[in-house]
């Protein structure tokens, strides 16, 4: 192993110790990053093991939390934030109240990730709300699909007209067909309220065509739920599907793309990512 290795494994568990986290298997890792260009303000709901439902993360920074293996909620990034020193304010998209930590949902338009931790986690990423930003949630060390969920694609840049959120000229989110139009097609209610006559629609399949792998419409479930076992998860903004991913698990640093794959770091480019990682990180259990 290499003795670079060693230093920044060390580091991490040191961190870790520092903060009085105790690990369980009842418990799952989550990994926030913010790989955009921009600062982002996740929003969680509920926020009792998310640091109080909101925080800021500035680009290329990440926060850990632990959350028990009975947490059914949702996770969101709020752009165009402004707070005071007291933490009041307001977000031009996926706004939660009028401070930075949420006491509900978020409001649409809004990328969202979605999670129901049992024995065999579900989780997902959600447009039927619309988009704001890139998410994607990639799951670690577990078992079962264990595939990455998510729209790495940015649909603000493709986003109809008609669906547009503008501010000052620039198009910061899209919103759903269901939010502009209200009707029960686009919504999947009424005579649409089943899985047989709510068929993707015009405005879908645009949304699908962008992220393949995150819900476009409310039954859009072969290719956007997915399941896993005894895993942690990594939810990251504007990251590219095919970087890795990191988290820390069993005293380790674990990197990995998704299947539930699995690596100690082995070459200069990943101890440079840990470093980054610790260089940036904030530890809230």
């Amino acid at each position: 192993m290499s003795p670079y290795l060693v230093l920044l494994q060390r580091a991490l568990f040191s961190l870790l110790l520092l903060s009085g986290i105790k690990f369980s298997e009842s418990a799952r890792i989550f990994t926030i990053i913010n790989h955009c260009k921009e600062t982002v303000w996740p929003g969680v709901f509920p926020g009792d093991n998310f640091n109080g439902g909101g925080f800021t993360l500035k680009p290329g920074q990440s926060m850990i939390f632990t959350a028990p293996v009975s947490f059914q909620g949702r996770i969101w990034g709020r752009t165009g934030c402004n707070f005071d020193k007291n933490g009041n304010g307001s977000c031009q998209t996926g706004d939660c109240g009028p401070s930075l930590k949420c006491s509900g949902t978020g409001k649409t338009p809004a990328s969202l990730a979605e999670f129901n931790l049992v024995s065999l986690d579900f989780y997902d990423v959600s447009l039927v709300d619309g988009f704001n930003v890139p998410m994607s949630v990639t799951p670690l060390n577990g078992k079962g699909n264990c595939s990455v969920a998510g729209c790495n694609g940015d649909l603000r840049q493709t986003c109809p007209s008609e669906l547009a959120v503008k501010n000052n000229g620039k198009v910061v989110a899209c919103r759903s067909a269901c939010d502009v139009f209200n009707t029960d097609e686009y919504c999947c209610r009424g005579n649409y309220g089943n899985p047989k006559t709510c068929q993707p629609t015009f405005y879908s399949k645009k949304f699908k065509e962008v992220c393949p792998t995150a819900y476009s419409y409310a039954y859009d479930d072969p290719s956007s739920l997915f399941t896993c076992s005894g895993t942690d998860y990594v939810i990251a903004f504007c990251t590219p599907r095919k970087q890795s991913v990191c988290t820390y698990h069993d005293h380790k640093l674990v990197c990995g793309r998704s299947n539930g794959f699995r690596s100690s770091i082995s070459n200069l480019w990943m101890i440079i990512l840990g470093l980054t990682l610790i260089a940036n990180l904030k530890i809230i259990f």
